[in-house]
């Protein structure tokens, strides 16, 4: 009768022990329960490629047929967000980047008492001028054009705010340069042009060549100009040394 008891006592105690074991197991789960994510992994920032694998370009906008019907307040609307960074009041200071009135056709980097970062001036050799082409690639993602900026703004993806940001920019002391013709191969279904720069833009900077220095207009046209932070972020303009400037 005793070796009955004492084995009931341990299949009790086993049956416990299994049930405990059970029973954390429940619970644990229960707080700690996790959801699979939608979607997995980081989101990269690349072409999307299209049904036959081939990735999808963006025609670059056609400043000859854009500008003229851009919407010049929407562009000021967006400059709101440069403001923390950048004047652009005829001869203001500089602030946490450089000063932006006349910066459509200026040269990269070229701003008076601005101590542009190694990146920014580095770059001028591969974009000597602030050209439309040039500050449409920039503002669309700054870190990506001048890799080690240290411009903090992550860039405009959409086309049309940032055709009105620079057709605003423009009349901001850069009327002189020459609006372009429109372009054909810029157009709608028009298959991008491989290798060569837009004739378009060649004549845009031959234009502002001309206008450039002329009562705050701008300096020159011809490539791109990676050196404004024209892009809407950052700190607010401040008459302070520029070398504090967020492109020091």
């Amino acid at each position: 009768m005793s070796g009955d008891l004492n084995a009931n006592k341990i299949l009790g105690a086993v049956l416990a022990t299994a049930f405990v074991i059970v029973g954390v197991q429940q619970v644990t789960g229960a707080i700690y329960h996790s959801e699979a994510p939608e979607k997995m992994g980081y989101f990269v920032d690349a072409p999307e490629e299209a049904a036959g694998g081939a990735a999808e370009v963006e025609l670059a906008p056609d400043w000859g047929t854009v500008l003229p019907t851009a919407d010049l307040a929407a562009g000021e609307a967006a400059f709101a967000r440069c403001q923390t960074c950048h004047n652009i009041a005829a001869g203001g200071p500089n602030g946490t980047g450089p000063n932006l009135y006349g910066v459509v056709g200026r040269a990269v980097a070229s701003h008076g008492g601005f101590a542009y970062s190694d990146a920014m001036v580095a770059h001028k050799a591969e974009a000597p001028t602030w050209s439309l082409d040039a500050l449409d690639e920039f503002l669309t993602a700054p870190g990506r054009v001048v890799q080690g900026t240290k411009m903090s703004f992550a860039g405009i993806r959409d086309t049309q705010t940032r055709v009105n940001l620079i057709a605003w920019l423009r009349s901001q002391g850069s009327g002189g340069y020459a609006i372009p013709a429109p372009d054909p191969t810029r157009q709608p279904g028009a298959a991008p042009a491989a290798g060569a720069a837009p004739a378009a833009e060649g004549a845009q900077d031959a234009a502002a060549a001309n206008n450039g220095q002329n009562g705050g207009a701008p300096e020159t046209g011809a490539a791109a100009r990676p050196e404004t932070q024209t892009s809407p972020v950052a700190p607010p303009p401040s008459d302070s040394n520029s070398n504090n400037n967020t492109e020091r």
